[in-house]
């Protein structure tokens, strides 16, 4: 294993300046606690006297009790002409109850005179005093050195001017900044090279993603010898977003060797981007590398079949390794190999051959033909194996339904109700709900009309709906295929239906949704079954 890299998480202040992404104070807590079991150094908080709510977290992240992790407040060098005592934001770092900060600072010429109206000197000074005077203070400084690669490339020798007033103040590490996200990889390498064997303190890397070369300049710099890489979880951050931690830290600990994390918790990679996902409310990136759903996806024929045979012929790596797993897909392109692996994986059959392999594979063909597609439907997928199978148990039976959407005015919004009559167990149930529109309604009801025998499916909710017109030249006459996608809390799964009634496939995906819920509370007690009677 090759040396340390210390991973800083700015997720929380960097992360938090991406449109559309906001931590509520609880939420950042949350955050915080599972950086820390993931691993992580270094966790910048929020901006220190900027605002309210990152300066309670600091205090309250104090009591967290944090293992391993420490919590860093961020701010900038005092304000030119601002005596140091009296500048407030420096005082918010003093007052933030962190052992470490961070504090940025100018090292481009162009940002000294058009941003600061400063002199050259008086920046340097400005950088100077700011991290004395937090040294004093007996605090841990990291100097963020803002734009230093378009700095350097505009005055090295200015931008290394700044970078030794910061090691004479007592920097504990220089961060090179690529602000704008401008800088090459090849740039990134040679500038922090030179850095690194100018100065004998740490050197970090902080870098953007304007021209998507974020996670390699990281690599770069980390291989020019920087030791500290700070990033967001996902990517989050302004513009184009910040350096992505969840394809830099398996990168650098799994494909290079350096020491990152723990091996046991960077099986919890995908966990922990799918957490801060769901944290601030923004669906995740199914083509990420290592975590998104896709990544360890197959759907050509000759492809599942090699990997059938030997998963590195078209993995990279074990899935598992963080925290993934492997997804066959089923289609028009699908082989043999694509359905034996898929039933396996959604359960159906674990021996080494599914019986009717053939069979299942000519259906799922015809129904791709007529616009069905099962790609993120895992759910259907299954009802059509075991219908296939001869294995098809049916929890319910449709006797009708009905949709009725009424405008009472044009300034009145529409008002949506669904009648839906079925028959379980020789039983008719006929109910009535309201929706926000015609397919929430006809939920509603189903749900409704089945609660009385299947109670389970309260815990159901519709979590995706996607519309596709399929033949979009045949205009309102055309066919349409929707997907859901449903959840339990502990399992989550998709169907499909097609029609060119688009109420009418939106319940064919309703039904199989509630089926598929069905099916697996009753293997769940077949298990469970089972395992008493071998006790």
């Amino acid at each position: 294993m090759k040396k340390k890299i210390f991973i800083y998480d700015t997720t929380l202040r960097d992360g938090a300046q991406a449109e559309g992404v906001s931590f509520s104070p609880s939420g950042k807590l949350r955050l915080a606690e599972r950086l820390d079991e993931f691993g992580v150094d270094y966790i910048e908080g929020g901006y220190a006297g900027s605002n309210r709510k990152d300066m309670e977290f600091f205090h309250q992240a104090a009591d967290l009790g944090l293992k391993h992790a420490r919590i860093v407040a961020f701010g900038s060098t005092r304000r030119k002409g601002k005596n140091i005592k009296d500048d407030p934001f420096v005082s918010s770092l003093i007052a933030a109850p962190t052992e470490t900060v961070t504090i940025y600072g100018k090292s481009w010429l162009l940002h000294v005179h058009e941003v600061l109206r400063a002199t050259p000197r008086q920046n340097i000074e400005m950088v100077r005093d700011t991290i004395a005077f937090l040294k004093d203070h007996g605090r841990q400084v990291f100097f963020d050195a803002e734009h230093f690669f378009d700095g350097f490339k505009d005055s090295p020798e200015y931008a290394q001017q700044v970078l030794s007033a910061a090691v004479e103040a007592g920097a504990d590490c220089l961060v090179l900044c690529d602000t704008n996200g401008g800088t090459m990889p090849h740039e990134i390498n040679e500038i922090t090279s030179k850095v690194c064997c100018a100065f004998d303190v740490p050197i970090g890397i902080h870098v953007h993603n304007d021209c998507g070369m974020a996670v390699a300049n990281s690599i770069e710099a980390v291989r020019a010898g920087a030791v500290q890489v700070q990033g967001t979880i996902n990517g989050y951050g302004e513009r184009c977003g910040n350096a992505n931690l969840c394809t830099i830290v398996p990168n650098l600990q799994i494909k290079l060797g350096y020491n990152c994390v723990k091996k046991s918790e960077l099986r919890h990679l995908r966990e922990l981007a799918l957490f801060v996902d769901d944290l601030v409310n923004c669906r995740p990136d199914i083509r990420a590398p290592f975590i998104g759903h896709s990544a360890f996806s197959h759907k050509g024929g000759p492809h599942v079949n090699a990997v059938q045979k030997n998963p590195s012929t078209f993995e990279h790596i074990d899935p598992a390794n963080v925290g993934n797993e492997r997804h066959v897909l089923v289609s028009e392109l699908s082989g043999g190999s694509n359905v034996l692996l898929k039933a396996i994986e959604v359960g159906i059959g674990r021996d080494e051959s599914v019986r009717g392999k053939s069979d299942i594979l000519a259906a799922l063909k015809d129904l791709e033909h007529r616009g069905y597609a099962f790609e993120s439907a895992d759910g259907s997928f299954r009802i059509l194996v075991q219908k296939v199978l001869k294995k098809h148990k049916s929890f319910f039976d449709l006797d009708g339904f009905r949709v009725i959407i009424e405008k009472r005015g044009k300034d009145e919004p529409c008002i949506s109700e669904a009648t839906v009559k079925v028959r379980v167990n020789g039983e008719i149930e006929q109910t009535v709900a309201e929706g926000d529109g015609p397919v929430n309604a006809l939920d509603g009801a189903l749900r409704k009309a089945l609660f009385r025998f299947y109670p389970s499916i309260s815990n159901v909710q519709l979590t995706d709906f996607r519309v596709r017109i399929l033949d979009p030249e045949e205009a309102t006459a055309a066919t349409t295929r929707v997907l859901i996608e449903s959840t339990d809390g502990d399992d989550t799964w998709g169907t499909v239906g097609v029609s060119g009634n688009i109420i009418e496939a939106s319940w064919e995906a309703l039904f199989d949704s509630v089926e598929y819920k069905l099916f697996r509370d009753e293997e769940k007690r077949q298990s469970k079954s089972r395992k008493k009677k071998k006790k």
